[in-house]
């Protein structure tokens, strides 16, 4: 929230305790740009997937998810609905 845009190469990665629908939801308040969002469950299956607009009250993923990831909307083209993710860190 609060920013002028999101950079093409870089991304928000949220994580919440389980897998679930309710707390993976994001609003587009204060968020004057295109955003791509890609909710992972559990198991690192990609449930859902949009291309959220700026101001709109609400976005919930499909399916239940314990990932949200936020990223330029030109990256959605790289993942689909059932892709398998793994998390790692550097």
């Amino acid at each position: 929230m609060f920013r002028k845009s999101i950079n093409h190469d870089e991304a928000l990665v949220f994580v919440y305790p389980r897998d679930n629908r309710v707390n993976t939801s994001i609003h587009m308040f204060f968020v004057p740009f295109d955003l791509g969002v890609v909710w992972v469950n559990d198991a690192g299956e990609v449930v859902d997937t949009v291309c959220a607009k700026p101001w709109r009250p609400q976005y919930s993923p499909a399916k239940p998810a314990r990932f949200v990831i936020e990223l330029h909307p030109d990256k959605l083209d790289l993942v689909n609905i059932g892709d398998k993710l793994t998390f790692s860190e550097s």
